[in-house]
């Protein structure tokens, strides 16, 4: 039971050299008080995902931040995902309360406060930039999800977080140069480089829990229609998330089928029939 309650945290290797790096250049209180923030930032993501009985390996926690280590998002209904994601930013919100009441006891100096305000608000206005993997990417990604297909959604927050990254990092030949802050703006383009190239695993992934919760259905269905010549995965390309779909087989002799999105998944999961069509589906 303890073991669920507190998350297992992994430090990146890199974390510890700067650690080592900020004790000898007099920057050490600063870097505690940052890593501090992003483990309470990351605890809020983590209580509110307990709650909802999500599946959560760690908390890596890095130079620039930290990450929920999980594989629900994107298979859990939108309303759950929005909760887990703005729990992150709704931390900082209460450190700021917190500074407030602490402020006035006298227990810190002014020097630790202002220093803590100041990085509170910067983590916390970065954390809402429409980036993945950023909280802000993750609630573009749901936003979009309401409007188009899983798939497309998915890939144009990809899209969009490439270009954000790469105009960010052109801003920096226009306003004041930061290392720091062009070497952040850099780790999230790889970041994003590294999503592009699982994308197909990420998609494949929300395939399979959909087919895991065939016998749990969504209160919303919608009608797709496609020709019998249509394969499978492109059929699948047009699934929304947080609902049902029966697909309608438009046959060469205008014959028409419909069959739930279900068999489908059967047909592609447990007889492993990738290359197949829709039609041949339809036909068993």
């Amino acid at each position: 039971m303890w073991n669920n309650l507190f998350p297992k945290v992994h430090v990146h290797p890199i974390l510890l050299l700067f650690l080592i790096i900020s004790f000898f250049t007099g920057t050490f209180v600063q870097l505690i008080i940052l890593l501090f923030i992003v483990f309470f930032h990351e605890l809020g993501h983590y209580t509110m995902a307990l709650k909802f009985k999500w599946q959560i390996k760690r908390i890596m926690l890095w130079v620039f931040g930290g990450v929920m280590d999980t594989e629900e998002h994107g298979t859990r209904p939108v309303k759950e995902e929005v909760l887990v994601i703005c729990a992150g930013p709704f931390q900082h919100i209460v450190l700021y309360g917190v500074m407030l009441v602490v402020a006035d006891t006298g227990l810190l100096s002014s020097s630790i406060i202002d220093t803590f305000m100041y990085y509170n608000t910067a983590i916390f206005l970065f954390n809402l930039l429409p980036i993945l993997p950023l909280d802000g990417g993750k609630l573009l990604q749901l936003i979009l999800s309401t409007k188009w297909p899983y798939k497309l959604a998915y890939y144009r927050t990809i899209y969009f977080s490439l270009i954000t990254c790469v105009l960010l990092l052109f801003a920096q030949l226009i306003i004041p140069f930061t290392l720091s802050t062009f070497v952040l703006f850099l780790f999230l383009l790889f970041e994003n480089k590294n999503e592009w190239h699982k994308r197909y695993y990420a998609f494949m992934r929300f395939l399979l829990k959909r087919y895991e919760k065939r016998n749990k259905p969504n209160k919303r269905r919608s009608s797709i229609k496609v020709k019998s010549e249509t394969a499978l995965l492109d059929v699948f390309s047009r699934f929304y998330r947080g609902r049902d779909h029966d697909i309608h087989i438009l046959y060469p002799n205008n014959t028409v089928k419909i069959i739930d999105e279900s068999v489908c998944l059967h047909f592609y999961f447990n007889e492993k029939q990738y290359k197949a069509t829709i039609g041949g589906v339809g036909k068993r």
